[in-house]
């Protein structure tokens, strides 16, 4: 790959800005918001050159697993510093920069299938809702799972590291389901799109993809509405996030993963 260079680059800035954010979260340094959004911008521009290599010409896009997660993670970590900037989200960095470098070592490493994707405008936008939504739910996990180890701290009393490094617990909970809003509406616009765009949006290549969607779809609807409602919040709230995530991950990369490595379909 020509982009190896710039991948090993954004391997070392990701780990670098995430190995920080994790020591600042344990408050082993102090807190450098600058310096994590700084290395994670150069890691993000980096990364740019090693999705757009993967992903070859734009009308014919290559989506097979590795490119997927790569171009995923991108913009996860894209999102994630694009928000930093209004909301206290960089704590997230910790683990999803990490994991985004771990997604370019296998882009680097795996072949790609072969396999291309045509691209009109519709499908582009069923596609583009789709990693939107994925992208700001893989960052309301990470959110959900700080929001955990939050609370748990605090009914055992501890209210040192992770807990003074991290916003207030309201703050905390606030911005989980801001970030689960604004994953809902995406997550509508693209099984809507894949009904209208889509020739067939249960056919057998795409019926696992679609129930698992809208399973996911349902359980953050239930959880809005029972925090709307009920008032549901804290760990309840924590496992229907980490609950509806684990069925859109399954949804995306469960199903490439049957297909492409199980089945040896594109």
């Amino acid at each position: 790959m020509q982009a190896l260079p710039f991948a090993f680059l954004a391997i070392v800035f990701y780990l670098g800005a995430g190995s920080w954010q994790g020591l600042a979260l344990l408050r082993r340094v102090p807190q450098r918001p600058l310096l994590v959004r700084g290395i994670g911008l150069l890691a993000v521009i980096s990364h740019a050159v090693v999705v757009f290599a993967s992903l070859g010409d734009l009308d014919t896009l290559n989506l097979d697993i590795s490119a997927s997660a790569s171009l995923i993670s991108w913009l996860v970590a894209l999102l994630l510093l694009a928000v930093s900037f209004a909301k206290p989200v960089l704590s997230a960095a910790a683990g999803l920069f990490p994991l985004a470098a771990v997604t370019i070592l296998l882009v680097v490493g795996l072949p790609a299938s072969g396999h291309r994707e045509g691209l009109t405008p519709g499908i582009a936008v069923h596609i583009l809702t789709s990693i939107l939504a994925f992208s700001l739910f893989a960052i309301a996990a990470m959110q959900a799972m700080l929001l955990a180890g939050q609370n748990r701290a605090l009914r055992h009393h501890h209210t040192r590291g992770i807990v003074q490094s991290l916003p207030p617990l309201t703050t905390m909970e606030r911005l989980l389901f801001e970030l689960i809003w604004a994953g809902m509406l995406l997550l509508t616009a693209s099984l809507a799109s894949g009904m209208i765009f889509l020739d067939n949006i249960f056919a057998q290549h795409l019926v696992h993809k679609t129930v698992l969607s809208i399973a996911a779809w349902i359980i953050f609807a239930l959880l809005l509405a029972g925090h709307h409602i009920l008032g549901w919040r804290g760990a309840k709230a924590v496992r229907w996030t980490l609950g509806g995530c684990a069925l859109l991950l399954l949804a995306y990369f469960g199903s490439k993963f049957a297909l492409e490595v199980v089945l040896n379909r594109p």
